[in-house]
This record gives C-alpha cells, structure tokens and sequence, in this order.
C-alpha cells in the first residue's frame, strides 16, 4: 500500500482570499487522497476554507487551533 503524504503550506499572516488561492494552487500537486496542512492566523480562514472544499469538490478534514495558529487540514478527492 501507498504511503500518503501531508504536505504543509505556512500561510501565516495572510488575509483571505490569498490562503485560499494558495491551496488552490498546491492542491493541483497533490495525488487523489493526500492530505495537505495549512498554517493561518486569519479567525475566517476556516469557514473559507470550508466554502472552498465545497465548491472544489474537495474535503475539509478539521480545523484546530494552538494560541494564534489554526491548522487546517484537506485532504484531495478528486
């Protein structure tokens, strides 16, 4: 069986839309079921991200949050 990868995008400091735009782009690299983790400190970016994932046809996986940082993780489904 394949191992999958978690691929990590550091988009600290950006303010929407430019973490989703970011993804958009990364996402296009990963294979069908891998899985990529976003870093953002915008409190929007998890309903973005969620709006993205419906619109994309992609999953949104979960959001958490340590102090200031909200890792986000996707996962590419088709």
């Amino acid at each position: 069986m394949k191992e999958l990868n978690l691929g990590q995008l550091d988009a600290q400091g950006l303010k929407c839309p430019l973490p989703v735009l970011r993804v958009r782009k990364y996402m296009k690299t990963l294979d069908i079921g891998e899985e990529l983790e976003v870093l953002v400190t915008d409190p929007s970016a998890p309903e973005d991200f969620k709006l993205f994932c419906e619109q994309s046809g992609q999953e949104f996986v979960r959001a958490s949050q340590d102090g200031g940082v909200i890792n986000i993780i996707l996962r590419r489904i088709k």
